[in-house]
This record gives structure tokens, sequence and C-alpha cells, in this order.
């Protein structure tokens, strides 16, 4: 299982504000049954099997597009452990445990 943290950033928009896209984008997470995901106030972080998760990014990268932007930036990084198995709330506890 893959843990993913994407940032969706439209280029080009009449205001400033993103939460509208961002909204756009966790209206699109939550049709999808296979993953899990949390917002954070910097990027959306999902967890489920990479080639599901990329096939969504597509979605959430096409969004501001469909809305108007005139260029969209999509920062991806990708933890993919394939020696045991991790999840959000598994790595938050693993760090906090050291603190």
């Amino acid at each position: 299982m893959a843990i993913v943290e994407v940032s969706v950033v439209p280029i080009g928009t009449e205001d400033t504000s993103l939460s509208k896209y961002v909204a756009g984008c966790h209206k699109i997470l939550a049709n999808e049954d296979n993953i899990d995901y949390q917002l954070t106030a910097m990027g959306t972080i999902i967890e489920g099997e990479l080639d599901d998760i990329l096939e969504i990014i597509k979605k959430i990268h096409k969004l501001p597009f469909d809305n108007g932007a005139k260029r969209v930036y999509t920062n991806i990084k990708i933890d993919d452990r394939r020696d045991k198995k991790a999840n959000i709330q598994q790595k938050i506890r693993s760090v906090k445990s050291k603190l």
C-alpha cells in the first residue's frame, strides 16, 4: 500500500483563494471507495494502491482546468513501502512514540 501526499495548485485564476478548488478535489476523493485520505493545511494525504491513487490524482489535477484555471501545478510525494504494511496513522504513531 502506498501513502501519497498531493497538492494541486491552480494558477491563472481570478482569485488568490484556493479553498474552492481543494473542496472540489475532496468531493472527488469522497466518491472513491478504494482509498483513505486526510486533508492537511498544505495538501492531502492519500492511502491505497498506487495505481488507484495515480488514477485519482489525474482526476483532481484536471479539476481546476475544468473550473477555469489556465495552469495547474501538482506536487506529488510517494511513500511506497514494501517491506511491511504502513498507513497514515501508523506513521504518525511511530513519530509520536519517539517524542
